[in-house]
């Protein structure tokens, strides 16, 4: 209680600073407009209710949450079509990619970690559980959606062992959250082994394995893909950038003048991971001498083009098709970001390669570096060589992609797995 009490006092502290960050304008960044109210607690009730079923209310705190969390959703209306769900965001980026399902799901904003902001969001939505996508978890929320008499499950629950000898050097803040959680649906059996380590009883974890791995893409992206293909150059060597980090694209760029010196009509589709970075990052294209157009621009792609600076939003799948090669981003950078998740780029059988930083992703890593389908770089150095080694060698790519495929296929029927799970927690 004492420990609650300290966090709601720092949290207090901190939040005209959280906030801030939160409503800045940012270019490329959609504005919240009189949403704002909804982060608390002011939250409008649902546009269309159900009086035999209430709604069930799924969390995805961001974009990578929001589309991870598509596959349930999208599964859970297939097998109950009249079941109501409402997916609350924090970001204004995430609610874009729910809005994305139409008339599916509702959205509101996610309350921010008082109880009186989320007493007043129960109080409105009623909700039968709490899902919650990956590991967002918040005391406050955690504590008054269980007292409350809301289940709360965790989706795709997922425990580094960095994280875990973090929470173990903070257990009673651990205690606060895990106690408040109904089940945790881990993504390996490494992450259940580290939530039972930490004093979770067995019987409240399982393993469903990763949504992530049940991607699948749908003909309209193989076709944007192949169409984009067409327009940057059928024949020319073209590697994508995805989701690059501040500090990371001086990294690619020089790699992509090694490049260069070996395939003069090598293209790079650079994908920085924020939208406000668009302006800046094309700067630093300019700066470095490259010739640089913008995917919203709509200008012609000539030979002489260099970099296809990719300044939009949920294409990433498009970029990644058209492209020969994939280097994944927020992995050059330390331990800052931890990597981002490759299986979109496998889905779609090429070959990727990552920086050695992608602790937030470890295990699918190993699987796909085990399969030979990642190469792992230390150094723009080592991922120009990568790149040479790889344009140079098509068999070479195309054993990689194929072998990445695979990995895929083996690891799908999470989704089906969660389902399961989460109807045998929602029948108690």
């Amino acid at each position: 209680m004492i420990f609650r009490w300290l966090y709601t006092l720092l949290l207090s502290l901190a939040a005209p600073l959280l906030l801030y960050g939160l409503y800045k304008k940012k270019e490329g960044k959609p504005a919240f407009g009189p949403r704002w109210k909804e982060h608390f607690g002011y939250t409008p009730a649902l546009a269309v209710t159900n009086e035999n079923t209430r709604p069930i209310w799924i969390h995805a705190v961001s974009v990578g949450e929001s589309i991870a969390a598509v596959p349930v959703i999208k599964a859970l209306k297939a097998q109950h079509p009249e079941q109501q769900i409402i997916v609350t965001t924090t970001t204004s980026t995430g609610a874009e990619q729910i809005a994305k399902l139409g008339d599916l799901v509702e959205h509101r904003y996610m309350p921010i970690d008082f109880s009186w902001c989320v007493k007043g969001f129960l109080k409105t939505i009623q909700p039968a559980a709490m899902l919650i996508m990956e590991t967002e978890l918040w005391p406050n929320t955690l504590t008054t959606v269980h007292n409350s008499g809301i289940p709360v499950i965790v989706m795709n629950a997922r425990l580094s062992a960095r994280s875990a000898d973090r929470y173990r050097r903070f257990k009673p803040l651990f205690n606060i959250l895990t106690k408040h959680i109904d089940h945790l649906l881990c993504l390996h059996q490494d992450d259940a082994d580290r939530f039972i380590s930490l004093g979770i009883p067995a019987s409240n974890v399982s393993v469903t394995g990763s949504i992530k791995f049940d991607i699948q893409i749908s003909d309209h992206v193989f076709k944007k893909a192949a169409e984009l293909r067409l327009d940057l150059g059928e024949q020319r060597p073209i590697w994508v950038a995805a989701s690059t980090h501040k500090g990371e694209d001086e990294q690619v760029l020089s790699a992509f003048s090694q490049v260069q010196q070996s395939f003069p009509d090598s293209l790079l589709i650079l994908v920085p991971r924020h939208p406000e970075r668009f302006n800046q990052v094309e700067k630093l294209c300019l700066d470095s001498e490259f010739n640089c157009v913008r995917r919203t621009q709509g200008e012609v792609i000539t030979p002489d083009t260099q970099i296809y600076l990719a300044d939009t939003m949920g294409e990433m799948l498009i970029f990644q098709g058209a492209a020969d090669i994939t280097f994944m981003g927020g992995s050059l950078i330390g331990n800052a970001v931890g990597g981002h998740n490759m299986l979109e780029p496998a889905a779609l059988g090429k070959p990727t390669i990552t920086g050695p930083s992608y602790y937030n992703f470890t295990d699918i890593t190993q699987q796909l570096t085990a399969a030979d389908a990642v190469w792992v770089c230390d150094g723009s150095e080592s991922l120009a060589q990568m790149l040479i080694q790889l344009i140079d060698n098509p068999e070479q790519r195309q054993k990689m992609g194929t072998a990445a495929l695979t990995v895929v296929k083996q690891n799908q029927g999470a989704v089906e797995k969660t389902l399961s799970a989460l109807s045998q927690q929602l029948a108690r």
